[in-house]
């Protein structure tokens, strides 16, 4: 106030300032209140510009206070971009300029005032790029926030998939298994009586004895399929254990390589029903004693084998005459294979009967893809 003249302009110089200073504390103590409104009327800034014109004019370009002119520029390119930016840069330069005229008789006004000038130019360049790193930050952490969110969706569906496992492994799997032994001690029990008068029941007793196994067997696929991912070498355990259990022909389970790694539900599903097809066409069609498994992991595939000791298929035997002929779980087991990108080998196993094989790529994705024609290697003597 030193500059100004006593009456009205000492007064409005007065005013100017703590106009400046209580609207600039408002405005950073609720921005979330005042800030929509500045970014809908930019004729706002218009005001802030005014008082600073009128300080500026009583302190000179000389004075300390000439710097806070360049928050003008820096605030509308933070909140208007290029264009506001460019707007209130112009006008805050037309200040200065009348500003000039009338201290031009002031030592170091026509520098000062160049100086000031430049800061405003860069100041408004400054907000305007600021601008777009909170925009780009912004959508980043919109980003980050969405990826969360599903994140946090997946370890629900996670722990909600444990948890329905453990319940039905604690109480549907036990109790169809208790049943399984029930029936079998039923059947036992009818052994030891009058076979002409217990013949019925005895055969009662066997038929719900298989159907509890067969249930048994549905409650763990359903656990499988609950699962992220599947231990593949526990499952095959699991129905090679089933299989010779309810057919009577002895199956083994072979690992061979390095350790078998996770595989994602759907992919151990196909699997596994190849396994299961491949494991009943040698008890229907082939008349087998022995079944043996093999799993095989290598750093770049997956192989599991299914071969048995029995009467094996014909040299000449492909995937379009088995379908002709009626083998319609063939072509099945080939088509799973396509979905996964793998390849099937039909032929003669080391035991003299017939052996399938299914070849995984594990460096290719392993989720299912569209179907192609199936890869069948030539079948061997």
């Amino acid at each position: 106030m030193a500059n100004a003249t006593d009456g009205p302009p000492r007064y409005a110089v007065l005013a100017a300032a703590v106009l400046g200073v209580m609207g600039s504390y408002a405005m950073l103590r609720d921005w979330d209140r005042f800030g929509p409104r500045l970014l809908a009327h930019p004729t706002l800034m218009a005001v802030d510009l005014t008082f600073g014109a009128v300080l500026l004019l009583t302190a000179s370009p000389a004075s300390p206070l000439a710097y806070a002119t360049v928050c003008t520029p820096l605030l509308a390119g933070l909140l208007y971009g290029w264009r506001g930016s460019g707007i209130f840069t112009g006008l805050q330069l037309i200040v200065l300029l009348t500003v000039y005229r009338a201290w031009a008789h002031h030592p170091g006004a026509g520098a000062n005032t160049l100086l000031i000038a430049g800061f405003c130019i860069g100041a408004g360049i400054i907000g305007v790029t600021l601008r777009n790193l909170m925009f780009r930050f912004g959508t980043a952490s919109q980003a980050l926030s969405e990826a969360t969110s599903r994140l946090a969706v997946a370890e629900a569906v996670e722990s909600e998939r444990a948890r329905l496992a453990r319940e039905m492994h604690d109480s549907v799997a036990k109790t169809l298994h208790g049943l399984a032994l029930a029936a079998e001690a039923l059947a036992a029990s009818a052994d030891a009586s009058d076979p002409k008068a217990l013949k019925a029941l005895k055969g009662q007793a066997t038929t719900v004895a298989g159907a509890a196994r067969r249930a048994a067997a549905e409650s763990r696929a359903l656990l499988s399929d609950l699962r992220s991912h599947t231990d593949l070498p526990s499952e095959l355990t699991i129905r090679a254990a089933d299989f010779e259990s309810h057919t009577q022909i002895s199956t083994s389970l072979n690992h061979k390589g390095g350790s078998c790694p996770p595989l994602p539900d759907t992919t151990a599903h196909h699997l596994l029903a190849i396994v299961s097809e491949a494991l009943e066409n040698a008890h229907r069609h082939a008349d087998a004693k022995r079944v043996a498994i093999e799993l095989e992991a290598s750093e770049t595939d997956l192989t599991v084998r299914v071969q048995d000791d029995g009467r094996g298929l014909p040299g000449a035997t492909t995937l379009q005459d088995a379908t002709k002929t009626g083998h319609f779980g063939l072509l099945g087991m080939s088509e799973r294979a396509a979905t996964l990108n793998a390849r099937i080998h039909l032929g003669r196993s080391p035991q003299g009967g017939t052996e399938v094989a299914v070849t995984l790529p594990l460096a290719l994705p392993a989720t299912p893809c569209a179907p192609h024609p199936p890869q069948q290697e030539a079948a061997h003597a």
